[in-house]
């Protein structure tokens, strides 16, 4: 029975494995789409002129290649440059993150609950502990022992 567990949870992983990655293909077809549609609407807007006709004449052409090309390559150096600077960026977080962690671990260490003490009932900040009816401070019964 635990060989059948352990495939079946091999079995599991590897369907998981395969759908995040069928998943992470989509979101890339969707981005590419986003690109591809604001890419043919910018170009569409600044180079069509006519459209009185099919098809585009010569000026249109130029322009709308032109453009393409000049989109692609401001694509393709923006995704350069992030592909540079983004495990530096990611780096810079994770010891914020850790900077962070290891502070809030030493003031809990350095200032832990602060609790008044008898001898100074203004340590609490003013704050005062009102103890039943019948019981001392020392947490003894006043009516006799128990």
């Amino acid at each position: 029975v635990r060989a059948e567990r352990g495939l079946w949870g091999k079995v599991c992983a590897s369907e998981r494995q395969e759908m995040d990655g069928e998943q992470q293909q989509l979101r890339n077809l969707r981005d590419f789409l986003l690109v591809y549609n604001r890419m043919t609407e910018i170009c569409f807007n600044r180079c069509a002129s006519n459209l009185n006709y099919r098809n585009l004449i010569m000026e249109e052409e130029r322009c709308l290649d032109s453009c393409a090309a000049k989109l692609i390559r401001s694509n393709h150096r923006l995704m350069a440059a992030y592909v540079e600077l983004m495990p530096s960026i990611v780096q810079r977080r994770v010891m914020d993150y850790e900077s962070k962690t290891v502070e809030a671990g030493q003031s809990a260490v350095n200032d832990p609950l602060q609790v008044p003490s008898p001898e100074s009932p203004s340590a609490g900040g003013g704050l005062s502990l009102q103890l039943p009816s019948g019981v001392s401070s020392t947490g003894n019964s006043q009516h006799g022992s128990e």
